[in-house]
């Protein structure tokens, strides 16, 4: 299975980005190897609006299937449902590693719904 983890930075001992759509890096897992690749979310983190939805197509290109994060817009929650990636929050600060194996070891609750408001709901 494929995870992608929002990070801070590029290594899977970074400090885990609690954003989505703005997140710095997706650290993508293969849960099976315990391989994993980096990612850059630069073109996202400045765009004036619409960054949840298309960190949301990135993700899903890469053949995620599961995302941690610490919170998900409702534009970019759609996005990623449609796409059948499984959403799970990681409230506290850990690194990429810890909130990788809090996953493993079924820490982590699945949301079945943005946990913030969009970005430009007034």
């Amino acid at each position: 299975m494929k995870i992608a983890i929002t990070s801070e930075g590029p290594t899977i001992e970074s400090t885990m980005d609690k954003r989505f759509g703005r997140a710095r890096y997706f650290v993508l897992v293969d849960s099976e190897t315990n391989s994993f690749s980096v990612e850059a979310n630069t073109q996202n983190m400045n765009m004036a609006q619409g960054a949840g939805i298309q960190a949301g197509r990135n993700v899903a290109d890469l053949g995620a299937q599961v995302l941690i994060t610490g919170n998900v817009g409702p534009k970019a929650f759609k996005v990623l449902q449609a796409a059948g990636i499984q959403i799970f929050l990681a409230e506290e600060d850990m690194t990429v590693a810890q909130a990788l194996q809090s996953f493993k070891a079924g820490k982590l609750h699945m949301i079945e719904q943005a946990n913030v408001e969009g970005h430009w709901i007034q």
